[in-house]
């Protein structure tokens, strides 16, 4: 039996019969668990009895130090209660949703004496109505662009009505507006109109085709074929939507089907929407560390997280599968947020049972597929590393990877690069610039072994004065030189002069993509189709890339380098009064101390330096006078 401490065992002891909601602390005071009940001292005694758990709840308890509990009059409070409590606090062990993403709706407010559909992210208790969600921005804008063709909605953001009539817009001359800007209908015409969109937007086709046939083949019969040639691919438009929809044999409400996926370690959840009788799309969830827990607790903690925040509550909720009496509960939450009534159901036959065995089956192709991506990213990233080294003979992973690459033009502005891949993974704050300072010329060898020198003793510095979480205090497992193996050689040569032990260190021969350890006579050759020499590519390239962007920003600058810069005291506001006051460099340096003197927001120490710098322009020029600043003696 665990000893939970005296204090802890008297707050289990005392805990009351009431429905209500627990948090569950660490030792910091810091929530990581939000929890209702039905019966509290049922409940949370559970957790603290030594009996078998689920992964997840094991490892909470293990961190549980204290905990507090909130009673409440209903279950339907406690169940409002916990949602808020998870949404302020965001416990590590709930289940929560880090997809933030609002998926458009089209919105009419009728209310508007002529009102436009308008594209929205979240639904609002303004009158409008919502259609939606649209599941991405291509469906809708292709359900916009079928309303507009098939009715003549207008698209300004005018206020109407008008306090004078307006002359149209080319989309009344094209027939896709009937102008109310220019009074040319009224809002009765128009109303009746909006009624034809809103039923359209509510699924009825039927009604908008056999409308347009009508018209179709009255203009035919009229001989206005360009008229029945245009309503022709309206109908068309209409029927293409109509196809793109997958029909469902359900009822014409408002339906969600939620369902579970689990491997034992994540869970997928996924819910597909049904409108009007037909499916829109779905969309599924990854909830990491919830695949130990009952499929019907992660639907039911999942829909507390999902429809807290969701604009658009349907009238219908069909689960896989619920805890016992959850359905109830979640049922009276969903009708106290939506205002109006909604059903929670777990089929178990029929059709409704039928399309959640559908999303069930979405849910398990999403984890399958999640799972298979995130092994192929293992394969490219840590996986190849491991290979790597043991490819390389190293005695251990290599974690942290460092690539060098040099970067000059003719050896000017020549920079080194130091890239970072942690875990086979791009780590770009842990990225480094050197400004080559002691090499002159195109000189690789020399660079590197400056660049290594300067890192390692850097790192040195760093250790002896404790700062463990220097910029560079985290040294490289690995360390790839882009060249050769005199390249290789002098790098290492840095650190042995450092009194350093080197790390594996290899240099990769870009024509072949050789692999050169230290004092090997002959490189190693990779298959170019292997993970792990297409990690080496990847820093070496990144190292490559990150060096390049430096250089030629340096090269920029040295572009648009002016002389006046090198002149102590002068700063940006002084050389533009200078080249404003006499126009250009030459002929600055033809001017005499007492012009410069005169040049606005100059000093006399300012105007000696600029003079003296003009004199050696000037290769010596005639004798400074003699109560300049550069004569006077100083004590």
């Amino acid at each position: 039996m665990i000893n939970w401490g005296e204090k802890l065992e008297e707050k289990i002891a005392m805990l009351p019969d009431s429905p209500g909601c627990y948090l569950m602390k660490d030792a910091g005071g810091t929530v990581i668990y939000v929890g209702k009940a039905v019966n509290l001292k049922n409940r949370v005694r559970s957790y603290f009895r030594d009996t078998a758990h689920t992964p997840k709840v094991a490892a909470m308890i293990a961190h549980i130090d204290d905990f507090e509990i909130l009673l409440c009059e209903t279950n339907l409070e406690a169940l409002m209660l916990e949602c808020n409590l998870i949404k302020r606090y965001q416990p590590y062990y709930n289940i929560l949703l880090k997809d933030d993403k609002h998926y458009p709706y089209l919105k009419i407010n009728p209310k508007e004496p002529f009102p436009r559909l308008e594209l929205c992210r979240r639904m609002e208790k303004d009158g409008a109505r919502y259609y939606g969600p649209y599941i991405g921005a291509s469906a809708v804008r292709q359900v916009i662009e079928t309303v507009r063709g098939v009715f003549p909605l207008r698209t300004c953001r005018q206020a109407l009505p008008p306090k004078a009539p307006k002359r149209p817009c080319v989309n009344y001359d094209i027939g896709r507006c009937m102008a109310p800007c220019a009074g040319l209908c009224d809002e009765a015409a128009y109303g009746k109109m909006m009624k034809g969109v809103m039923s359209f937007l509510e699924g009825n086709y039927g009604e908008v085709i056999s409308r347009l046939k009508e018209e179709m083949n009255q203009a035919a019969a009229a001989m206005r074929y360009e008229r029945a040639a245009q309503l022709r691919d309206k109908i068309r438009d209409v029927e293409g939507l109509m196809e793109r929809q997958i029909a469902l044999r359900t009822d014409r409400s408002e339906q969600d089907l939620i369902a579970v996926s689990t491997d034992g370690l994540d869970a997928m959840v996924q819910i597909l929407y049904v409108r009007g009788g037909k499916m829109i799309g779905g969309d599924h969830f990854s909830l990491p560390r919830e695949g130990g827990e009952e499929p019907g607790e992660i639907i039911a903690g999942f829909m507390t997280q999902y429809y807290e925040n969701a604009g658009l509550i349907p009238r219908n909720v069909l689960c896989q599968t619920l805890p016992e009496d959850a359905a109830r509960e979640l049922e009276a939450w969903l009708r106290e947020k939506k205002g109006a009534a909604v059903t929670v159901a777990t089929p178990q036959r029929g059709e409704k049972h039928e399309l959640v065995l559908l999303a069930e089956k979405n849910a398990r192709d999403a984890l399958e597929k999640r799972n298979a991506r995130r092994s192929i990213q293992e394969e490219r990233t840590v996986g190849a590393a491991e290979k790597l080294g043991k490819i390389l003979g190293m005695d251990r992973y290599p974690r942290r990877i460092e690539g060098y690459d040099i970067s000059n033009t003719q050896g000017e502005q020549s920079v080194s690069s130091m890239v970072v891949f942690i875990d086979g993974v791009p780590a770009k704050k842990e990225y480094r610039h050197f400004r080559i300072k002691t090499v002159t010329g195109a000189n690789d060898f020399a660079s590197h072994y400056e660049t290594l020198h300067r890192r390692y003793a850097r790192a040195l510095k760093e250790r002896e004065e404790g700062a463990e979480n220097g910029k560079f205090s985290d040294l490289p497992d690995l360390i790839l030189i882009d060249g050769g193996p005199q390249q290789l050689r002098f790098a290492r040569q840095a650190l042995l002069d450092l009194g350093i032990t080197p790390p594996t260190m290899f240099g990769l021969a870009e024509r072949l993509e050789e692999i050169w350890l230290p004092g090997a006579e002959t490189p190693i050759v990779l298959d170019h189709h292997t993970p792990e020499l297409q990690l080496v590519q990847r820093v070496r390239d990144e190292a490559h890339r990150f060096g390049i962007i430096h250089h030629r920003v340096l090269r920029a600058r040295a572009f648009t380098h002016s002389q006046l810069e090198d002149i102590p005291g002068i700063g940006p506001k002084r050389r533009k009064e200078l080249l404003k006051a006499f126009g250009s460099l030459k002929a600055i340096r033809e001017a005499g101390l007492e012009e410069l003197k005169k040049t606005p927001g100059m000093t006399a120490q300012a105007a000696e330096a600029v003079w003296a710098w003009s004199q050696e322009k000037n290769g010596g020029g005639p004798e400074k006078p003699e109560n300049s600043l550069a004569s006077r003696e100083h004590p």
